[in-house]
């Protein structure tokens, strides 16, 4: 089976590099600008759908030829896939909207070809080397394995002014032995805003200091509010914004990422809620629901699970896992919301909400293992 590895490095590209980056990303801007505008003036003359290719464009704006014709060629693609989500179901994708120069990401892809003289993309062990950007010096924290080939990289450019490349490698994944579902190498996981989840063991994650991050973010903002539009103070101070936006997202992500891997290490099986954070986070306004990036914890723990040969059980949100007793099953349908303890009326047993919460998702999550 064919499987994708994505190493992402920084880019420290020269000062003409950096304006031919610089130039892709406005190109790629104005290309998708251009041929959208054109599909929906044809679609109102002529009542069909129709993409026109870059090509066509680089004659009126030869500006077009200066930048690497891959970038372009990946704009027009991205288009015609944005149009076949949207067709195929409205619900869940929107219709592909005009992208403007400070309210999307700058960022171009660039497809590896296979040539004579070899591949059009290559990693090096100083950086990557690039068509018309030539040898982009890079800090490679990480070698691609024996057997991966590279297919693509996405140069993108965050906040904060840094470059970034992202290598996406494919390769024949090993067949592994799915693992048996048991109580006892079984997790169940429990979202709670306070302690990011509760497992069924009665354990929280050691969290970063995101709360001490927000607060600096937020000195920030008012030592900003009180500074002059446009001036250079006033864009001294919104870089160092910028670098805290990105500090925290680094923490989250890096939090992510370790306790995903570790969870995935030593459990054989993990059960989650499929619990809706976006009306989770209307709830509970106060609580950084979608700041703590639980829905980011589960697609990695998912997919680290899954190349594994382990179990990612999703169990039903509506499911009475909260009122239901783990000591004898009895379901408490006069609990509220509020009450993090409770005594089962039936066995009289001390209930803490969040850890029976956990408890039964792992037994709910076992029992759909076993019907499946």
């Amino acid at each position: 089976m064919q499987e994708y590895t994505t190493i992402k490095f920084r880019l420290h590209p020269t000062a003409e590099q950096a304006v031919l980056i610089e130039k892709t990303f406005g190109c790629c801007r104005w290309l998708w600008n251009r041929m959208l505008e054109d599909v929906e003036e044809f679609y109102a003359a002529a009542d069909q759908h129709y993409i026109p290719t870059p090509a066509r464009y680089k004659r009126e704006a030869p500006f077009l030829r200066e930048v690497d014709s891959q970038p372009l060629c990946c704009v027009h693609q991205n288009l015609r896939q944005a149009f076949l989500n949207f067709f195929r179901n409205p619900g869940a994708f929107q219709y592909p909207r005009f992208k403007t120069k400070k309210a999307r990401r700058d960022a171009f892809t660039v497809y590896c070809r296979q040539y004579r003289t070899g591949p059009s993309v290559r990693l090096l062990g100083n950086g990557i080397q690039m068509p018309k950007l030539g040898l982009v010096p890079a800090t490679v924290y990480r070698r691609p394995l024996s057997g991966w080939q590279l297919r693509y990289v996405t140069i993108t450019k965050s906040g904060s002014g840094k470059y970034f490349c992202a290598a996406a490698f494919g390769y024949e994944a090993k067949g592994v032995e799915p693992a048996a579902v048991t109580a006892e190498k079984t997790l169940g996981l429990n979202y709670s805003p306070a302690r990011f989840y509760v497992d069924s063991q009665g354990e929280s994650p050691v969290l970063p200091d995101l709360a001490g991050s927000r607060e600096r973010l937020d000195r920030m903002r008012q030592k900003l509010s009180r500074m002059e539009r446009g001036s250079r103070n006033y864009e001294r101070q919104m870089e160092r914004i910028r670098l805290q936006y990105e500090h925290i997202a680094n923490q989250r992500r890096d939090f992510i990422h370790k306790e995903s891997r570790r969870i995935a290490n030593a459990w054989d099986a993990v059960c989650v809620r499929d619990t809706d954070l976006a009306e989770l986070s209307r709830r509970l306004r106060h609580a950084h629901v979608m700041d703590s990036g639980f829905g980011m914890f589960r697609e990695c723990l998912k997919y680290k699970l899954e190349r594994q040969g382990k179990a990612y059980i999703v169990v039903d949100r509506f499911a009475p896992a909260a009122k239901t007793c783990h000591f004898c099953g009895h379901v408490n349908e006069e609990l509220t919301t509020r009450r993090r303890t409770w005594t089962c009326p039936s066995c009289g047993a001390a209930v803490c909400r969040e850890v029976n919460t956990a408890r039964n998702l792992r037994d709910f999550g076992i029992r759909e293992a076993g019907a499946a």
